[in-house]
């Protein structure tokens, strides 16, 4: 069964997809026909969503509108454990290009498979979200995430390649050898974790070098949430604009949506491959437009691992396009809906707690959330360093007692704090910043 071919009949800008500038006509137009071939090639080739739709009740035949999706049974994470390692494949094994799969470190991991045509796909939208960061061909690139089983690293190597840029696949760690490479190699953009760009800005500090005179002018940040405020901090220090990068392997990895340069405004998804929804993560009901809820997403063009309807956890919100006309936003991840903190009654992210200490001019963004229960009660203690440049003259009580007001304000708990020097919160090679540390007793 053949992905339906596509013709958007029109001009486009140099550098651009054609679908980058169709209208959202032709978008949703595409969206109809890419959706029900999915639903059918999931059904016909995994028994996971034959037997699932079946139970549900619903039939491929059944999809004749978009909002028609919501007909169809959600994807969760255990559905991907539970058929590990190879179960939800669409096509037989030996048809995979490459297998690519998360660290496990909660349970089984997750595997997902790829094409050739799943990867030529996977290329072109990291290229066009590259691009859409402001690198142009001929530029030069440092992938500082992950390479291995991650996405991230060979994501962002294919796109950087396919825009026909020069890649520097550095991977994670090492801090001292990248900071030093940046300099010699003097590349124009870096992609890389945002709480490792932090750590590249310690390595900076400590070789005495100004990270503001470095080459870089791009910075492609993802694979965690971050605030605005971490991103004016680091465009502040480095002196580059700093753009978002959404993906999830589950869905296909990094270039799920990309903020662009001109507006950095929230993140364009590139609607074409991926059909979003935001839902009510209690009930499930599928909310409009500008409501803020559960980002759920189905593939539209993956042949080896098709996605139907999953369940990302990630909270957000859907908003019309602006620099991609045709391409709905997504607004900044402000948290998990399953890694939300609840203390003492009060819903906690993470992020709240971030956009605090970074409002806090003699902190960094390096932070940790301790929790503990005392009796029948649990508390949280914000670890948070002080920035190189402040310690030393800050007086720790006085901002201490700062920051904690601002936190019984803005999210109306009271919590403890503890403030390090700087380099006493442990960093990350390279993947994901360990925010939460729960001590309290399971069960």
């Amino acid at each position: 069964m053949a992905l339906p071919a596509v013709s958007f009949g029109r001009s486009f800008e140099a550098g651009l997809d054609p679908a980058e500038r169709a209208s959202r006509d032709e978008i949703m137009s595409l969206q109809r026909e890419r959706l029900a071939w999915s639903l059918r090639h999931a059904y016909e080739n995994v028994p996971f969503y034959r037997q699932k739709f079946d139970a549900a009740g619903v039939h491929p035949s059944d999809l004749r509108e978009l909002s028609d999706l919501a007909k169809f049974p959600f994807t969760v994470k255990t559905d991907l454990r539970d058929n590990y390692p190879f179960g939800l494949f669409a096509v037989p094994r030996e048809k995979l290009l490459r297998v690519h799969g998360s660290s496990g470190t909660t349970g089984k991991p997750i595997v997902v498979g790829y094409t050739r045509a799943d990867i030529d796909m996977w290329a072109d939208v990291m290229a066009r979200s590259i691009r859409a960061a402001g690198v142009r061909p001929g530029m030069m690139v440092h992938v500082a995430y992950g390479y291995g089983l991650f996405t991230g690293g060979l994501g962002a190597h294919y796109g950087v390649e396919r825009l026909g840029c020069t890649v520097i696949p550095m991977s994670g760690g090492m801090t001292e050898r990248q900071v030093q490479l940046i300099q010699d190699f003097r590349p124009d953009a870096i992609m890389v974790t945002p709480s490792y760009m932090l750590a590249l800005l310690d390595g900076f500090s400590k070789a005495g070098l100004d990270p503001r005179a470095s080459s870089l002018k791009y910075g492609i940040f993802g694979a965690e949430p971050w605030t605005n405020a971490m991103r004016e901090e680091i465009e502040r220090d480095f002196a580059l604009d700093a753009t978002d990068i959404y993906g999830l392997s589950e869905v296909i990895g990094p270039g799920v949506a990309q903020e662009c340069v001109e507006t950095k405004d929230g993140l364009h998804i590139w609607e074409d491959h991926f059909y979003p929804e935001v839902i009510n993560p209690d009930t499930g009901e599928v909310l409009p437009d500008g409501e803020k809820g559960e980002l759920v997403f189905t593939s539209l063009t993956k042949e080896a691992f098709p996605i139907i309807r999953y369940r990302t956890r990630d909270l957000t919100r859907l908003l019309a396009g602006t620099a991609r006309p045709g391409m709905r936003r997504m607004e900044k991840v402000t948290g998990r809906s399953d890694d939300m903190i609840i203390l003492r009654g009060v819903n906690v992210f993470p992020t709240q707690i971030e956009e605090i200490l970074l409002s806090v001019e003699t902190c960094s963004g390096h932070y940790q959330l301790e929790l503990i229960r005392e009796g029948r009660m649990d508390e949280m203690t914000v670890h948070a360093e002080i920035r190189e440049d402040a310690y030393g003259s800050t007086d720790l009580d006085a901002c201490a007692t700062r920051i904690l007001a601002r936190i019984k304000d803005t999210v109306g708990i009271t919590t403890r704090i503890e403030l390090h020097a700087p380099g006493d919160i442990e960093r990350t090679a390279a993947g994901k910043a360990k925010r939460v540390i729960d001590r309290r007793p399971k069960g």
